[in-house]
């Protein structure tokens, strides 16, 4: 599999490349090229990114690289699915994930109208494009772009103000085009001979934004015009906004209501309407004179929606009225325009919606093929009687009343009571499906597949209207409908309600064929019901074994739950070096790894397998990784995934969990990108959303811990920050690190520098952690570390109270280290979990914490006890020193957190203020979407920062030291 790369190369677009270019080609559309660069490398040449580590004598140089450029209009959509891996063929690389997280930005500015129209000028020939109005809160984001861009983007030299800048404007530019692929003013298009003024708003829409032949004086004043609009757009883009809101008219009545408002631009519910403004109403953040503000935004609305001139003949303009024409002007015309100028628009819910749709209604009919399942009464071969109606908004539609619209060709009706658009292509597809069959018989497993597959683009099904287990199926409700299934006998212990409830819909799923995502909360149980399930089904019948997959960490946990739950199931742990075939034939569960499933795929795939079981089925997210390939290649007669957290980060890996569970269910992972990933992640579709969730319902189970309604006894989770001053010791020493490492930064680079910001970074962690953690001298640690103090205080209280406590670290020598210490201080049970502990040896600590009496605490490694450990004798968790990832610190709590646990649980994160930890933890306050997407799970994004931004990073703020 290839890793792809990216760069921007201002004035030519987005660059891709790989190691094997020519591999790409049919892959990844582009035009060949070759672009000098500078990269890491050697002297044979650049070294992968997976290689750069374990290479000599790397050095940032210069190379002629074979590389794609993509047009500008095909970077976004290239971009929008950057991060979905692309099969067999090539798998995205940061620089291009982190354009690709760049392409999102730009597709919301331009949704929330953050842009304005320009005239720009293009190798000598003026063009019509759309560019980025950066203001407020955008532009803090805008700044974290600049302070993450990884080096290899401006691998060209054009720099990374210039670099950010032209990508952003190229990518607003396209978003702006998909969004408002209509013409802006209808009617002929002008010609070359036509004024540039109507040339050039007919070309933001264009395929071709070119404006060839224009005369030097009307381009200078255009653009003039033009100019002054951004500069007042930058300037009135302050805290308040002016703002329209389109209001139906009452029924039988033809007259629409446009009411003016001021609106707060980062807080769309401080609203106040024009007559509030001028009785003297405000809200925080306003101008001194909001009077003031909104007539001068209504002043420059006129130039986008020159009917607004009716509206301002009164001294204090407050609503206008519009007819139905007028009204539609306003939405196709105007409104985008005001968007895309910075202003409010408010529109009714209906609006922009596909006016005409499927309603899919089905009947049981009574009968079913040999197939079906007579004990359960439903199979996915049982008939049904269907049929296919006309939508339009609410109401179903006759083929008579749908032909007399189209005759009409009003394009805002009011139909039985609710207003609707209505476009030329859907009318047309509307029509056409008139012809076809619109009802008869269907199986269930039809009328499922047409469920998923939702549809036609211009005709979407809106709606579907099934009785029976087949409806409660597709609404998500099988669940709850379903007879729960109480606890089976031979299974030791005693399900909760809604894990009945779970049991059962994982059994009718299993009856009927279907895979399905049992995706609860961490802690409600998948794995009980999951051998419940294993016991239930061997109440029935002797079905074929089940193969377990799971991370090496879970493997005894796995094995344990068996033998507590379920003894009678023969489980064999198919791992290690006594690892054999026999052991397979002869089990009930065969239970092993994702590493083991990819090295023993051979033999797994001539087993005979009732189901596959993936637990963390996250691992199984990006569909192109060999593991995920090796899962997908075992048949298995059905497959549950087990997995707290179904979709992570993008909606690609949904599809690959699907397509384990049900393969080729969703349709392939291009078609499924097209039609649910760009709309819902770029342009936050919400039919696409209600689409998708409609089309994955019936095979997603969900529930919550906070969700009383599911789990009353669960206490609560309090989570606070635990503020820690550094000793004038640490403070010392945290300035001479920071003025050492900031000399070798600046004199290094390349992958020598990333290696040294990273060393820099530990150093300052374990400097905030102990003076003793980085000097590893062996000095006593008393009175020394402001974090230490504030520990020893919490312990003694804990402990105090008869509790327990868990304490992570990501430092296994600084665990080494705070145990004996611990211990003696505390005059109490510390244990220490680590990797470096045998398995026996763990499985001996978890037990005595868990059946102890004696208040302790229980120290535990991040990465070798973030996942897989039941320890809810704590009610305390401590992070000590944090990796900045907010999903591994809830993995960690979660160890506590969790059924079984009675009492309230209580998190606390030790942060040094003033050292990098604070300013850090700012960030990912401050943009945390931006942080998950782009920083990413660990520290690495912060080696490709510039030199000043690490030392204002790294800089000590002396507030912080005692």
């Amino acid at each position: 599999m290839l890793v792809v790369q990216a760069g921007w190369v201002p004035g030519a677009g987005l660059a891709l490349w790989a190691e094997g270019l020519e591999d790409l080609t049919g892959v990844l559309d582009g035009e060949p090229a070759t672009l000098t660069m500078k990269l890491p490398g050697t002297t044979r040449g650049p070294v992968p990114p997976a290689e750069l580590a374990t290479t000599r004598a790397v050095k940032l140089r210069t190379y002629d690289v074979p590389a794609l450029l993509v047009a500008d209009g095909d970077a976004l959509a290239t971009l929008a699915s950057a991060d979905d891996a692309g099969g067999d063929e090539w798998l995205a690389g940061p620089s291009l994930r982190y354009l690709g997280v760049l392409a999102g930005f730009a597709f919301d500015l331009a949704r929330r109208g953050r842009m304005l129209p320009q005239l720009v000028n293009e190798g000598g020939t003026p063009a019509a494009r759309w560019r980025p109005v950066i203001t407020g809160a955008d532009a803090a984001t805008y700044r974290d772009f600049a302070a993450g861009m990884p080096p290899v983007v401006r691998a060209t030299g054009a720099g990374l103000a210039r670099t950010l800048r032209d990508a952003l404007n190229v990518l607003v530019d396209a978003a702006a085009r998909t969004l408002m692929p209509e013409r802006l003013l209808l009617g002929h298009r002008p010609g070359p001979k036509a004024p540039l003024p109507d040339r050039w708003i007919s070309a933001l829409t264009a395929d071709d934004p070119a404006l060839p032949g224009a005369k030097a004086e009307d381009v200078r004043d255009l653009g003039a015009a033009l100019g002054d609009w951004m500069r007042a757009a930058n300037e009135a883009n302050g805290p308040v906004r002016v703002s329209f809101r389109l209001s139906e008219p009452p029924p039988g009545e033809d007259d629409w209501g446009l009411e003016f408002a001021l609106q707060s631009a980062e807080d769309p519910n401080l609203y106040l309407r024009a007559d509030e403004v001028w009785a003297g109403a405000r809200f925080p953040g306003m101008p001194p004179r909001p009077d003031e503000t909104l007539l001068a935004g209504l002043g420059r609305a006129v130039r986008l929606f020159p009917l607004l001139h009716a509206g301002l003949a009164e001294a204090e303009p407050t609503t206008m009225t519009l007819d139905t024409g007028e009204a539609h002007d306003f939405l196709r015309q105007a409104a985008p325009l005001l968007q895309a100028a910075g202003f409010g628009v408010l529109l009714p819910k209906w609006a922009g919606r596909k006016g005409v749709g499927l309603k899919l209604t089905t009947r049981s009919k009574g009968k079913s093929s040999g197939k079906a399942l007579a004990s359960s009464g439903f199979g996915l071969e049982e008939i049904v009687g269907f049929r296919l109606d006309l939508v339009i908004g609410d109401g179903v539609v006759s083929a008579e009343e749908l032909a007399e619209l189209a005759r009409l060709k009003v394009p805002l009706v009011r139909v039985r009571g609710q207003w609707v658009e209505l476009d030329d292509r859907q009318l047309k597809a509307a029509l056409k499906a008139v012809g076809r069959r619109r009802e008869g018989e269907l199986t269930a497993g039809e009328v499922l597949q047409q469920v998923v597959d939702g549809g036609e683009e211009d005709l979407p099904l809106v709606e579907v209207d099934a009785d029976g287990m087949l409806g409660d199926l597709i609404s998500g409700q099988a669940a709850e409908r379903l007879a729960p299934i109480s606890t089976p006998p031979g299974f030791q212990g005693t399900l909760r309600p809604y894990q009945e409830r779970g049991l059962s819909w994982l059994h009718f799923l299993a009856r009927i064929g279907l895979g399905g995502i049992l995706a609860d909360d961490m802690g409600l149980g998948k794995t009980a019901q999951t051998i419940s399930l294993l016991v239930q089904e061997r109440a029935d019948a002797t079905p074929e074994p089940t193969l377990l997959i799971c991370p090496m960490s879970l493997v005894s946990n796995w094995e344990k739950e068996v033998a507590r739950f379920a003894p009678q199931i023969r489980t064999y742990v198919h791992h290690g070096a006594s690892r054999n075939k026999e052991g397979i034939e002869t089990a009930d569960l065969v239970i092993t790894t994702y590493g083991t499933a990819v090295r023993d795929l051979a033999i797994l795939k001539a087993g005979k397998w009732e189901r596959i079981v993936c637990d963390e089925a996250q691992a199984i997210k990006n569909s192109g990784t060999r593991q995920a390939q090796a899962v997908r290649a075992i048949p298995a007669r059905t497959r549950i995934a087990l997995t707290g957290t179904p979709v992570e980060n993008h909606l690609a890996e949904l599809w690959s969990i699907m397509d384990f569970c049900n393969p080729g269910l969703l349709g392939p992972a291009k078609r499924f990108r097209k039609r649910f990933q760009e709309p819902i992640e770029v342009r936050q579709d919400e039919l696409a959303a209600e689409a998708l969730k409609r089309a994955t319902g019936p095979f997603v189970l969900r529930r919550l811990k906070t969700d009383k309604s599911i789990i009353s006894d669960l206490p609560e989770k309090n989570e606070m920050k635990v503020w820690c001053t550094l000793t004038p010791e640490q403070a010392t020493l945290y300035q001479a690190v920071v003025e050492d490492m900031m000399a070798t930064i600046e004199n290094s680079e390349g992958i020598e520098r990333r290696g040294n910001v990273l060393a820099a970074m530990t150093k300052l962690k374990q400097v905030c952690n102990h003076p003793a953690h980085l000097l590893k001298d062996g000095s006593k640690l008393p009175a020394r570390s402001g974090k230490l103090a504030r520990l020893e205080e919490l312990a003694a209280e804990i402990v105090e109270d008869g509790d327990k406590a868990l304490v992570f670290t990501q430092y296994a020598e600084w665990g080494t280290l705070l145990q004996p210490y611990l211990a003696a201080h505390l005059d109490r049970p510390v244990l220490w979990l680590h990797g470096g502990l045998a398995k026996a040896r763990r499985d001996a600590l978890v037990e005595e914490f868990q059946t102890s009496d004696e208040p302790m605490l229980f120290l535990l490694s991040l990465k070798a006890a973030g996942t897989g450990l039941n320890l809810t004798a704590a009610n305390h968790v401590v992070h000590f020193d944090r990796w900045w990832n907010p999903a591994v610190e809830d993995q960690a709590t979660d160890r506590a957190y969790r059924i079984g646990q009675s009492r309230d649980v209580q998190v606390r994160k030790f942060i040094c203020t003033g050292t990098l930890e604070e300013k850090i933890d700012a960030m990912i306050e401050r943009k945390k979407a931006l942080a998950s997407s782009v920083v990413g799970t660990g520290e690495g994004w912060i080696t490709d920062l510039g030199t000043d931004q690490l030392r204002e990073l790294f800089e000590l703020d002396l507030a912080g030291v005692r």
